[in-house]
């Protein structure tokens, strides 16, 4: 009957037909479903034109993102795949800070565009696995595990103990940065004086450990004191995210500064706070796709289930919320976290502190 539902055709229709009134019955059917028709129709083109609108907004996004961050691609290929890992994870720090239940939020960094597994298979690099080979030699009782009193609050960037935020780039070096901001904290309030010192020393000439492929913080400590204790400075050094010949020639005839041992901090927070209130100390984390895209706030949300990163401890406060926290030193440069530093859970009751901040900490002595 639709054949017969446009008005000037019913019209003549009634006029030979007037008691057939179906035939208006149908025209007023069909005209209904017309109009529903045509009302999808026009949902779906302005959705559709919506939809491009949001996908050319994204495309926008990454080409502003990459110019902020000097990301090149090799070719079309891979920037088409780089913008689809970019833009799930655009969507999913959108989803999650719209969310608003949690104390910290994620945020767009220069690693968007990867996927957390590339990311932290590529930015992490703490191997515990090497701790079963490890020597004690050198360790000796916790020196600070008398301590009974401690300031509510502590931050070495205050007292002038931290070095700028350095970036270990495509290289999985976390635990030469993580060991070097020990150092570089523990020399400071020794001699008052701030110098930054040579992770690439130790990617080169720690044989012990993996250069890129990772290493632990003892390890490090222990090839030094092997060595006579010294480590040459940033510049006289300088990081090249990979692993080359160690350079006996870029090593200066005279340490820039001369460890004299190392320790061990018993697990637990408590023992952790000891020793973070008398100096930075290495600890390994367990970094999961979270900490990729950590913005800023109070860390408390899933972890790693084994430590697979190093950083370096520099203090620890309450928040005006009454939220306990750990502050960290990372190397992943500034883009990432808080300027690139983090606030992570403390005292949340979990055994080894959350994501085990707690459960391999380490510091030396100058």
């Amino acid at each position: 009957m639709c054949a017969y539902s446009l008005q000037p055709l019913f019209l003549s229709f009634k006029i030979y037909f007037p008691y057939h009134y179906h035939f208006k019955m149908a025209f007023n059917l069909c005209l209904k479903i017309f109009l529903v028709l045509f009302s999808i129709l026009n949902l779906y083109a302005r959705t559709a034109t919506s939809r491009d609108l949001q996908e050319l907004s994204m495309l926008e996004r990454h080409e502003k993102w990459m110019a902020r961050h000097g990301r090149v691609y090799k070719d079309e290929i891979e920037k088409e795949h780089r913008f689809k890992t970019f833009k799930e994870n655009i969507e999913f720090i959108e989803s999650f800070n719209q969310n608003g239940t949690q104390r910290y939020k994620l945020a767009i960094n220069k690693y968007t565009d990867l996927t957390s597994e590339e990311f932290l298979a590529s930015f992490t690099g703490l191997d515990t696995s090497l701790s079963q080979q490890e020597s004690t030699a050198a360790i000796t009782s916790f020196r600070y595990g008398s301590v009974t009193e401690v300031p509510l609050s502590m931050d070495w960037r205050k007292s002038g103990s931290v070095t700028e935020i350095k970036d270990q780039g495509v290289c999985g070096s976390c635990w030469a940065f993580s060991a070097v901001g020990a150092i570089e904290g523990a020399y400071q309030i020794a001699n008052n004086e701030l110098i930054s010192l040579s992770e690439q020393q130790l990617l080169d000439c720690n044989t012990e450990n993996r250069g890129c492929e990772g290493g632990l913080m003892t390890r490090a400590y222990e090839y030094l004191l092997q060595n006579g204790g010294g480590i040459t400075t940033e510049t006289n050094y300088p990081y090249q995210q990979a692993k080359s010949i160690c350079s006996t020639q870029q090593l200066s005839p005279t340490a820039a500064v001369t460890i004299s041992g190392y320790e061990v901090v018993p697990a637990g927070e408590s023992s952790l706070l000891q020793a973070v209130a008398n100096q930075p100390i290495s600890v390994g984390i367990g970094a999961n796709q979270e900490f990729h895209l950590y913005g800023s706030g109070i860390y408390d949300g899933s972890c790693y289930p084994k430590l697979n990163h190093a950083v370096t401890v520099i203090g620890y406060g309450t928040s005006e919320y009454g939220t306990k926290y750990w502050l960290v030193k990372n190397s992943w440069g500034t883009s990432w976290g808080e300027e690139g530093y983090m606030r992570i859970a403390r005292d949340i009751g979990v055994y080894g502190g959350h994501c085990g901040i707690a459960s391999m900490a380490s510091f030396p002595t100058v």
